[in-house]
C-alpha cells in the first residue's frame, strides 16, 4: 500500500478511536442536577453546612438563620444593598423564587457550632460586651442586642438573624459597613441607627463577647415576638407581612 494510503488509514482508526471516546465520556453519568449540588460553590465560603469558616472569619454562619432573613440578605446583594464582589457575582441574575429556594435549604440546616473563641479581651471589655448585649445602654440610646436578636441570641422568626456562631472579625466587620453606608436594609434601618450609636471600643468589647458565647443544637430562632421592638425594622416588618 502507498505511503500516503496508509496514512489515512491510521488518522481513520484515531479519529475512529477518538470519536468512541466521545461516545463513551458521553454516556458517564454526571453531577446530580439538584439544588445541593448547586449550592457547592457556596460551600467553598460558607462551609458544606453553611457553618461558616474558621480560616476566614469574614465568611458567616448562615446555616439554621431565618430563611425571611438569608433571602432578604441575597436580595441586597443583588439589588445592590450590600456590595461584596463574591456574593453580587452568584446571584447578580438569579429570582426572587431561587432565592427564596436558597435561603429554605440553608435556614432548615443545623450543623454542630463552633469551638467558642477564648476572646482577645481583657475581662473588663468582655463585661462591656456582655451588657450591652444583655442591656444595652440605655444612656446612649442603645437596645440590648438580645432585646430583638432573642434572649439566647439565636435569632427571631421571621427576620432576625442568630449572633451566636459568629467570629469577631465578621461581626465588626458588619458595624463598619453600617457605619460607612456601605450596609443598607429596608427602611427604617435599625441596625444603621444603633451602629451608629456605638463607639469602637463598644464594638471591639461586643463582637469578642458574642463570639465567646457556645451554641447547642438547640440554638435555634425564637417564635415571633409579640412585643413590640426597641426600634422600628424595616425588615422584620417586610418579612411579618409576607410569612403566611
Amino acid at each position: 500500500m502507498p505511503r500516503a494510503g496508509a496514512l489515512s488509514v491510521v488518522l481513520a482508526a484515531m479519529l475512529a478511536g477518538a470519536s468512541g471516546l466521545a461516545r463513551g465520556a458521553d454516556a458517564l453519568p454526571g453531577p446530580p442536577d439538584t439544588l445541593e449540588q448547586r449550592l457547592l460553590a457556596c460551600a467553598a465560603c460558607h462551609g458544606k453546612q453553611g457553618e461558616g469558616s474558621r480560616q476566614n472569619e469574614y465568611y458567616p454562619r448562615i446555616a439554621g438563620k431565618p430563611s425571611n432573613y438569608l433571602f432578604q440578605q441575597l436580595v441586597h446583594f443583588r439589588d445592590g444593598k450590600r456590595g461584596f464582589p463574591q456574593m453580587v457575582y452568584f446571584v447578580r441574575y438569579l429570582s426572587d423564587d431561587y432565592l427564596h429556594q436558597i435561603a429554605d435549604y440553608y435556614a432548615k440546616l443545623q450543623p454542630p457550632f463552633p469551638t467558642p473563641i477564648k476572646p482577645v479581651a481583657t475581662a473588663q471589655q468582655l463585661a462591656r460586651g456582655g451588657q450591652l448585649a444583655q442591656q444595652g445602654d440605655p444612656a446612649k440610646g442603645i437596645p440590648a442586642c438580645s432585646a430583638c436578636h432573642g434572649r439566647a441570641l439565636t435569632g427571631m422568626q421571621p427576620a432576625v438573624p442568630g449572633l451566636i456562631g459568629l467570629y469577631p472579625a465578621y461581626i465588626n466587620s458588619q458595624f463598619g459597613a453600617w457605619q460607612r453606608g456601605v450596609r443598607h436594609a429596608a427602611e427604617p434601618d435599625c441596625m444603621a441607627q444603633i451602629a451608629g450609636k456605638l463607639g469602637a471600643a463598644d464594638i471591639t468589647a461586643v463582637a469578642a463577647w458574642l463570639a465567646s458565647q457556645p451554641g447547642t443544637p438547640a440554638s435555634v430562632p425564637a417564635p415571633e415576638s409579640k412585643q413590640k421592638l426597641p426600634l422600628t425594622c424595616g425588615s422584620q416588618e417586610i418579612s411579618s407581612r409576607r410569612t403566611p
